[in-house]
């Protein structure tokens, strides 16, 4: 009888240290674009507005922004706000789009997994409803936006449907992507031992397409802010979205580049957060997918 020798002491440890390496290269990676864009985009914008002359009282620098947030005084003449009473104002209006951007995220991506994983078990919904789909999309949304608004009233009922639609399409795009392109010879597997469509999909093409699950995560969260500015602009009336409409007519652009910034600022830092879960999430269930993005 024959006796298997163990492994040599170590041989266990390297793939997780591989694995453990590639996902903290890959949050390096990811932080230092981070930050490479942030000043990437601080030169933009200061050079745009010197190149094109704009007028400060139109175009604020980030130094403006940042006299805005942290230094201003109160000036009752102007009615001018406090720093303090800047951030404030800003900080309710952010949580409204955060509380709006989060329904949006979560009901599009839901909605995404649970029609993309009935047209990869029925080909035949898939052939019927997907050319609606692409018809449904194919309009505006600002032209939805009112027969949204008439339908599911202006509160946070439309904010969901309204945010959904902008985030349910490209993360079906994507999770349709990654669900085609399981390997054949796992779906042979499954389909030998006889397991059901349900048991497949679940032991098999979701953990598969796990990249492009992720990748519709991190598309999404630009989208879903976007998509809760656009409900708040047309339907709700309040939030972020509402604050840069109405600080317009009044002329006060250093509330309303105040606002733009600390949106975008909550964006990257928001796909920064997904990108470390992605990165977590695939070490442990595809570590393969780690090592080809490293």
């Amino acid at each position: 009888m024959s006796v298997s020798t163990p492994p040599p002491a170590g041989v266990d440890e390297l793939p997780r240290s591989a694995i453990r390496s590639a996902m903290l290269a890959r949050l390096a990676r990811s932080l230092g674009s981070v930050l490479i864009s942030i000043v990437v985009i601080l030169a933009l914008w200061v050079g745009f507005i010197r190149f094109y002359n704009i007028q400060p009282v139109i175009a604020k620098s980030p130094l403006d922004v940042w006299r805005y947030l942290f230094t201003a005084k109160v000036d009752t003449v102007h009615g001018f706000r406090s720093a303090a009473g800047n951030r404030q104002v800003l900080w309710h209006n952010l949580k409204t789009t955060l509380r709006d951007a989060s329904l949006g995220y979560v009901a599009g991506f839901v909605m995404a997994m649970a029609v993309s994983s009935i047209f990869i078990m029925q080909r035949t919904v898939e052939q019927t409803f997907m050319p609606v789909a692409l018809v449904l999309r194919s309009v505006p949304l600002l032209a939805m936006t009112p027969l949204i608004t008439l339908i599911f009233g202006r509160d946070i009922l439309a904010v969901t449907v309204i945010g959904g639609i902008v985030c349910f399409f490209p993360a079906l795009v994507n999770m349709m992507y990654g669900l085609r392109n399981t390997p054949r010879s796992m779906l042979d597997l499954m389909s030998s031992y006889g397991a059901s469509k349900l048991t497949t999909l679940r032991k098999v093409l979701v953990p598969a397409a796990l990249p492009s699950i992720f990748a519709s995560l991190r598309i999404n969260v630009p989208a879903s802010i976007i998509g809760a500015l656009l409900a708040e602009w047309l339907a709700t009336g309040k939030g972020s979205g509402q604050e840069m409409l109405t600080v317009q007519n009044t002329f006060n652009y250093g509330e309303l580049w105040s606002a733009v910034v600390i949106v975008t600022l909550v964006s990257i830092i928001a796909y920064s957060v997904v990108s470390a879960v992605e990165a977590a999430v695939l070490s442990r269930y595809a570590p393969d997918s780690v090592g080809r993005r490293s």
